[in-house]
């Protein structure tokens, strides 16, 4: 019987790995190997030599601040064209805050300094002049998975506010999201998600990690995956106690 594995790609982890998002990774090795399939992780950071984005399944990075967005930037456009075609092959893309932010046109700093993005999706970031003034607390999405609705529990904490989204991750149930006081949240395509949201993200959300999975698998294989249940009466459990407290609650994120 053939063994069935996943590859993964984390983009800069030395740099950009805020609020415990490797934890994105451990999340999915952890709910791979439960299910009996093998994952390989690889890493990429500046003067590694150049991956082949096409030989993997699953590309993370995670968030970083202006001055990591800054440094990254050069060495990611590099490998633009490269990158563009792993996305239109299908290669999922889970990208947290900093690196959202990297793949829309450019981010605009607090100081006015423009740093470009991969201009892969047609959205933008532009900082608001007062540095105190962030998007920061708990958020929670109502997020359309394969025609099914769940909602999706994250931790915000940026003072970008991005516009031009025409397919958001999801609609904000409680938070800020994209902009202060935005409807929406993040960027979604079937094989990419770009989001602001930390915590990190897939700890707190089995479905959406398993939908990660699903994806990755019957992409690979080109067959219907079938995952095998997982005991998640703990997350669920936490989730079921953070969504009341959050959305039957009136207090400010």
């Amino acid at each position: 019987m053939e063994e069935k594995f996943l590859n993964i790609l984390y983009l800069y982890p030395d740099m950009l790995e805020l609020y415990g998002d490797y934890g994105n990774i451990q999340v999915l090795k952890y709910r791979l190997e439960k299910r009996g399939f093998k994952v390989n992780i690889a890493s990429y950071s500046i003067g590694d030599e150049e991956p082949n984005f096409k030989d993997f399944d699953i590309i993370f990075a995670g968030g970083g601040a202006d001055q990591e967005q800054s440094i990254l930037s050069e060495d990611l456009l590099k490998y633009k064209n490269k990158i563009k075609e792993a996305i239109d092959d299908g290669v999922f893309f889970l990208l947290i805050c900093g690196a959202y932010q990297l793949f829309g046109k450019y981010y605009k700093g607090v100081d006015g300094n423009i740093i470009p993005g991969l201009d892969i999706f047609p959205y933008y970031t532009e900082s608001i002049s007062d540095r105190k003034k962030r998007c920061i607390g708990n958020i929670v999405l109502n997020v359309n998975l394969n025609d099914k609705e769940t909602k999706v529990i994250g931790f915000e904490n940026h003072g970008g506010q991005t516009y031009d989204i025409d397919t958001p991750f999801g609609t904000v149930l409680f938070g800020n999201g994209n902009k202060f006081g935005d409807s929406v949240e993040g960027f979604f395509l079937k094989n990419v998600i770009a989001t602001y949201l930390h915590g990190p993200l897939l700890s707190k959300n089995p479905e959406l990690t398993d939908y990660i999975i699903k994806y990755s698998l019957d992409r690979k294989y080109n067959e219907n995956t079938i995952l095998k249940p997982l005991d998640d009466s703990f997350e669920n459990l936490c989730r079921e106690q953070l969504l009341n407290r959050f959305l039957n609650s009136n207090s400010p994120s």
